[in-house]
């Protein structure tokens, strides 16, 4: 009998990476790793072909624009790789029978909120990074009505670029730094999410389409995930507490995205770590590396 296969795209970013390290754990599966120069999800005329030769009987799709600022003037390659290629991707894995997953992101709410955020609740972007996302996820349930889409949140890795590493970089190369201390969520650290997507998988004969949020457990802000950071690498650096006002940027962040992870922890029975878990076993094997 053959492995089933599980397709990643955007293989080389911080979820495909910790899902290829996470891969070891399911050899049940046999696991085909795209990359952006491998498949580039926004070269729709690829995609058929793609699922065509490979017959994946799963898609995960990591594949993103992230680059929130450059977003603002690079609308159309947002949305391009951000809903149409969602679309696509969507549109084949109903075509050829497999099963969709796609990930997308907090940034979807307005940050007015005061109280954890459920899939339930409004969205309303205040970016064009948040905006082409929200469109993907609506392509992705026009065209395959048997998608789960994941919002996470604040995701971090040993891997690509991310919070984390900045904040150590800038922690061994500077006296005194400042950090943002009005915007509140929860990190999510991409080997904990990587996990539960494979678990999901593992576990599909009960596949129940949706919308789910995922981060890890626990509220703060990015101004006391550094003071974290700074402890656990023992560093001197004198970290400043500022407000939003006082970094700007050229895409507006939302206040407030604290994800409500009620959904996913009971349809799929799992359990969700506290981000200070998730942060120690980061450091950790960035510190071994």
């Amino acid at each position: 009998m053959i492995n089933p296969k599980i397709v990643v795209t955007g293989a080389n970013g911080q979820l495909g990476k910790e899902l290829k390290v996470a891969s070891q754990n399911y050899p049940a599966f046999g696991f085909i790793f795209a990359s952006r120069e491998e498949l580039p999800v926004n070269n729709t005329s690829l995609i058929n072909d793609f699922f065509e030769k490979n017959q994946p009987a799963f898609c995960i799709n990591c594949a993103a624009y992230t680059a929130v600022d450059k977003a603002e003037t690079e609308k159309d390659l947002a949305f391009s790789i951000n809903a149409e290629a969602v679309a696509a991707l969507a549109f084949a894995c109903k075509k050829f029978h497999a099963k969709f997953i796609h990930i997308s992101t907090d940034y979807v709410f307005d940050g007015t909120s005061s109280t954890p955020l459920t899939e339930k609740d409004f969205t309303n972007p205040v970016n064009v990074y948040g905006a082409s996302k929200l469109e993907g996820e609506k392509l992705a349930f026009e065209n395959n009505e048997e998608t789960i889409v994941i919002r996470t949140s604040w995701v971090y890795s040993e891997f690509g670029n991310n919070f984390v590493k900045t904040m150590i970089r800038l922690m061994n190369e500077r006296k005194e730094i400042n950090v943002v201390a009005d915007q509140f969520g929860a990190p999510t650290y991409a080997a904990s999410l990587a996990e539960t997507i494979l678990f999901i998988i593992n576990d599909s004969k009960d596949w129940k389409p949706g919308i789910y949020h995922y981060s890890n457990a626990g509220k703060i802000s990015w101004y006391d995930f550094a003071v974290a950071i700074k402890k656990l690498i023992s560093s001197e650096c004198i970290i400043h507490p500022v407000s939003t006002e006082k970094y700007p940027t050229p895409a507006k962040r939302p206040s407030f995205s604290l994800l409500d992870t009620k959904k996913i922890r009971d349809t799929f029975h799992i359990h969700i770590a506290d981000w200070e878990d998730g942060l120690k076993k980061c450091v950790l094997r960035l510190q071994a590396s």
